[in-house]
């Protein structure tokens, strides 16, 4: 009987290793996260800015391609909102020839554009199911894809040689770190899209 009752609790025992390995299996270690995060920024155009804006999120994103470019999208809304609040406070400047101010509210018009275009995607993403997903990540591509035009868009108004150069360095650094941001972002859309399909 001690006999028996020694196998069953040797059973049980294993049992339970069995399961507690398999479910802490089953969750991303926080090296396979950033390792999946390193290898899905390998193939964007600015992989050393999509890794550091993005492994500071490993414990969310695991090694979902999904929560990834959610992630993305989140991040780059971030900036996108910051610098829109810093050029607006900056075309309040005093000292701005007419030509930078009219710059600067034209950029602000269009980081706007650009962070309602960042909402509309981070919305839909959310809704996605398989029934609708190709056309959800058309949208997505679609938004994404505006948002980094308005942010070029707002660049272009600062060329030239009429602008003031620190104010430009200033305006210019921010636009494009968020361009890049975007950048990333769509590309990893478009990656979680490919692998989806």
């Amino acid at each position: 009987m001690a006999g028996s009752a020694s196998k069953s609790f040797t059973l049980i025992l294993l049992a339970m290793s069995f399961y507690f390995n398999s479910s802490s299996a089953a969750r991303a270690t926080p090296q396979s996260s950033i390792e999946f995060i390193r290898t899905s920024c390998s193939t964007t155009i600015y992989p050393d800015l999509c890794y550091t804006s993005l492994s500071i999120h490993s414990s969310t994103i695991q090694t979902s391609p999904k929560l990834l470019a959610n992630a993305a999208l989140n991040v780059t809304l971030s900036s996108a909102k910051s610098t829109s609040a810093k050029m607006s406070s900056l075309s309040r400047s005093h000292g701005l020839k007419p030509r930078e101010v009219s710059a600067m509210k034209d950029c602000v018009e269009e980081l706007s554009d650009a962070v309602y275009e960042l909402k509309k995607s981070i919305g839909e993403m959310s809704h996605a199911k398989k029934s609708n997903f190709r056309m959800m990540i058309s949208d997505v591509q679609t938004w994404v894809s505006a948002a980094l035009t308005d942010e070029s868009t707002c660049t272009d108004g600062f060329e030239g040689d009429a602008m003031n150069g620190t104010l430009k360095t200033a305006v210019r650094g921010r636009i494009v770190q968020t361009a890049q941001l975007t950048s990333n972002a769509l590309a990893l859309i478009n990656n979680y899209a490919f692998r989806h399909g």
